[in-house]
């Protein structure tokens, strides 16, 4: 269950790979459409051979991946209170920021936002993490610094976003409400709590995905245990309405760029990918999971996000465990018409469920659009998304 997201504390250390050692991971199977980029083991040293992987992964888990709101940087961070940062061009390591930690626990970093690139703020390459002992960090990603720590006593927190224009942060986890933050000062604004007591209660139980609403700051919307989204009005201080049913385990929720639709992803065995109506709430389509005849068991999903570029909301990547794979969805009609998702990709046969999942922003001119997967396995997967014919390759 979830747990093993947020309260493993494994120890590992991170080298990339290149291009070609992506066929060391020889269970693995992709569509074509997917271009390997470059894989991410931490554990592995720096000899490029098959014995090489075999000796020296170790089973550290991958809880989020970002990239960078330029794309030139993708940041992965792990049970061991670390946070790897990796060039998008050629996958190497180029900075590791590390976690302070009480005694000789480490706790794990379970989330990570970069500071949307349209801040006002002077400094850029910022980042905010969160931990299972309550402590939001932001850190200067170039020089390695933490410029700013505050905790949430007896919190432990499992999610972070970011406004789209950066003035302010919300924080959630086992509390059930949400912090929200001035970005400037670091202030707590307010906390969300509980509803109108007329149409929604609130969380009854712990919180895994936060999302700013794209278009409207004062709207935060909220997945957890309790199988409710809610929507919080920053404004009123409390949640002004909710869906019931998503049962969301992880970094599952996402809004479209437009606004208008919401993605979940649920940790069950049927009826795991959903999308719904922002404006009233109501269910839009399930998007059918269908596994090979190989796979003995339904993937639960862990992770699901809407791309963000260009063609943003054609494409859905999502990932979880029991079949322990992931798949990126092309939708080739109207939303809401039956059939309308293909599979265009997808990852198997990794040894632990899929956490985390990310899109590039894909709006470089000229750069390809990526994605990159990461989980219990401790490796990072970044792929190409290219546009052709359908098939399938071994990686």
């Amino acid at each position: 269950m979830t747990s093993a997201i947020a309260q493993h504390h494994l120890v590992s250390n991170g080298d990339a790979l290149p291009s070609g050692a992506a066929a060391l991971e020889s269970s693995d199977s992709t569509n074509r459409l997917f271009t390997p980029k470059f894989v991410l083991t931490p554990g592995i040293k720096t000899e490029r051979r098959r014995k090489a992987v075999e000796d020296y992964i170790q089973p550290a888990e991958v809880f989020c991946v970002r990239f960078s709101p330029d794309d030139t940087l993708m940041a992965a961070s792990t049970s061991n209170g670390r946070i790897k940062i990796y060039n998008c061009r050629d996958g190497e390591e180029v900075y590791t920021l590390h976690s302070r930690h009480t005694g000789d626990i480490v706790q794990p970093i379970t989330q990570v936002r970069w500071r949307p690139g349209g801040s006002s703020a002077k400094t850029k390459n910022v980042l905010v993490s969160v931990n299972a002992e309550g402590v939001v960090s932001h850190w200067h990603v170039t020089t390695g610094t933490c410029m700013h720590e505050v905790t949430e006593e007896g919190n432990q927190l499992f999610c972070v976003d970011y406004s789209t224009d950066g003035s302010q942060f919300a924080t959630a986890g086992r509390e059930r409400g949400v912090s929200v933050y001035d970005e400037n000062t670091k202030v707590l604004i307010t906390t969300l709590k509980g509803g109108d007591s007329l149409h929604t209660p609130g969380h009854s139980n712990r919180v895994f995905s936060l999302k700013y609403h794209p278009k409207d700051p004062n709207v935060i919307i909220t997945g957890g245990w309790d199988k409710t989204v809610q929507f919080w009005d920053v404004r009123k201080g409390y949640s002004v309405r909710s869906i019931f049913g998503p049962h969301i385990c992880g970094d599952s929720v996402d809004i479209s760029n437009d606004g208008k639709r919401i993605l979940t992803g649920s940790w069950r065995i049927d009826r795991q990918l959903q999308i719904w109506d922002y404006a009233d709430g109501t269910l839009i389509e399930d998007i059918p999971w269908r596994t090979g005849a190989s796979v003995t068991q339904p993937c639960m999903l862990y992770a699901a996000q809407f791309n963000k570029g260009p063609r943003s909301g054609e494409l859905i990547c999502a990932g979880g465990s029991g079949a322990n794979e992931a798949k990126v969805m092309h939708n080739k009609g109207p939303v809401g018409q039956p059939d309308a998702w293909t599979t265009i990709g997808i990852v198997t046969g990794m040894d632990k469920g899929c956490f985390t999942v990310d899109f590039s922003s894909g709006d470089s001119a000229g750069e390809p659009e990526l994605v990159a997967l990461g989980g219990g396995d401790g490796v990072v997967r970044v792929m190409e998304i290219g546009y052709g014919d359908d098939g399938e390759e071994v990686l």
